[in-house]
């Protein structure tokens, strides 16, 4: 049975696998090829995987890194952090990685999406949207793990990466980022209503339930999480974890995405 993508989304800094939360507080998971070593036996869907250290302080991505992963890593992997020229992406991508996520990058230069996505396939380019909910209302866009502010709605800058050649979004909310609260639906429907790519929603589900909301209830293509799948229940124990197929049929089953969000 074809059913809509859940995927994990994971992180590392300092070659090490963590977990933050609101983009902030990190949590130590473990050694990176362990992880997805343990994901690969669940036969998850795809991985997404972000160096947020790499993102921070401007280095280039760590390509021995990404290498050694991408050889273990037995199903479709996406990775994004440092990337900063098409040199980059095709490095990446001779490494065994499928797409790559760009976000902070594409805010100083949005031209590197378009140049990427003519180079290597708009399939292989996803444009990075973390979206912070403003005091007064509304959501504004931020870069570099949340600390400089675009000054753009996440509808809209959605639509400038798809414009430049983005073929999906990765949304992320910085406010549910490791909360388990559940997604932030407004925020995911007002880009899937912006863009007529696949948008991956990313950040609080704290149920296996909940992992079908931003598909049937906000239009987006798949979803993705991370702390669900790293730790044990809200007491945050580590433990990496993934439901079962006959669990995602059942809970996906009934679901389709919109033939503009199917890739």
């Amino acid at each position: 049975m074809l059913i809509p993508r859940i995927i994990p989304c994971l992180l590392i800094e300092d070659g090490g696998m963590v977990k933050t939360r609101r983009f902030g507080k990190r949590t130590y998971l473990g050694d990176p090829v362990n992880v997805i070593n343990l994901f690969n036996q669940f036969e998850v869907d795809e991985i997404v995987l972000l160096d947020i250290g790499a993102t921070s302080s401007g280095q280039s991505p760590n390509f021995d890194l990404i290498e050694s992963v991408a050889g273990e890593c037995w199903v479709p992997l996406t990775y994004g952090g440092g990337i900063r020229s098409t040199a980059d992406i095709e490095r990446i991508i001779l490494s065994g990685v499928e797409k790559v996520v760009i976000g902070h990058s594409a805010a100083e230069n949005l031209d590197l999406v378009a140049d990427a996505a003519l180079t290597f396939g708009t399939q292989c380019i996803v444009g990075s949207v973390d979206a912070k909910r403003k005091l007064f209302g509304g959501y504004e866009v931020r870069v570099t793990n949340a600390k400089r502010k675009l000054g753009i709605a996440p509808g809209e800058r959605a639509r400038q990466l798809e414009d430049a050649g983005a073929g999906e979004i990765l949304l992320q909310s910085i406010d549910h980022d490791g909360e388990m609260n559940g997604y932030d639906l407004d925020l995911i429907k007002e880009v899937t209503e912006a863009t007529t790519i696949p948008v991956v929603a990313c950040g609080g589900a704290g149920e296996r339930t909940e992992l079908v909301q931003p598909i049937r209830d906000a239009g987006a293509s798949a979803a993705a999480a991370g702390s669900i799948f790293v730790f044990s229940g809200r007491e945050r124990g580590v433990l990496i974890n993934f439901p079962e197929r006959v669990f995602l049929e059942d809970l996906l089953g009934g679901v389709s995405n919109t033939p503009s969000q199917s890739l």
